[in-house]
């Protein structure tokens, strides 16, 4: 349970503009579509996944490290992982499980299975777009345990785009036409109330002095 009263102390020690950007992101921040990568080899393209995440609104990543555990490139993520709340799993199974005890379709992004082209696509439902390594693509065990396929129109010679670039397109599509919606997407009022205390915390630096004298004045 937050302490709303703490909360709101703490965020006098934030900026005008500070504060109001968080409540301006915040309010376009959902859970109704989440992104996962599985094992993927080059860490930029985690790290720019993760920055698409953020531009898009997205606030949860999940990210498989089956084979390859590596550190979230900083500099390429531009600071988005402070923003945007990571779960990393050593498994495809535990992550899969995870999402679907969530409530999520799993919805592997693949140009060669025939399924719903991205115009296509069915946003009412809560759905993770799973992306795979970077040239053998999702396991055939995403793909066994996976709802529905979705792919990206081409027109050209080029069969695939690289994962950073087709997890841009593919979030920016479908939030945008989620946000057209009258589906409920936001995130919940306690679920804002988490966020805000999690940014404060992460932007103030003298946070944990800040609360021990807010609570020793209080007592």
């Amino acid at each position: 349970m937050i302490d709303l009263k703490l909360l709101e102390h703490l965020e006098t020690y934030l900026s005008d503009n500070r504060r109001q950007r968080f409540v301006t992101v915040l309010e376009q921040r959902t859970k109704h579509f989440t992104v996962a990568t599985e094992d993927v080899y080059q860490l930029h393209n985690t790290s720019a996944v993760i920055r698409s995440c953020d531009v898009f609104g997205i606030q949860e990543v999940n990210i498989v490290e089956e084979k390859n555990s590596k550190t979230i490139d900083r500099e390429i993520a531009m600071g988005a992982q402070k923003w945007v709340d990571v779960n990393r799993f050593h498994s495809v199974k535990d992550c899969i499980a995870d999402l679907k005890g969530k409530g999520y379709q799993i919805v592997a992004t693949t140009p060669h299975e025939k399924d719903a082209v991205l115009h296509d696509f069915d946003v009412t439902k809560k759905s993770c777009f799973f992306f795979g390594r970077e040239t053998e693509g999702l396991t055939q065990e995403v793909i066994d345990e996976a709802d529905c396929f979705l792919k990206i129109p081409m027109v050209g010679f080029t069969e695939s785009l690289n994962i950073s670039v087709s997890a841009a397109i593919i979030l920016q599509h479908v939030t945008s036409k989620l946000r057209q919606t009258d589906l409920s997407w936001k995130l919940t009022e306690d679920e804002l109330n988490v966020k805000r205390l999690d940014w404060v915390k992460k932007t103030i630096k003298s946070y944990d002095d800040i609360v021990g004298r807010y609570y020793e004045i209080k007592k």
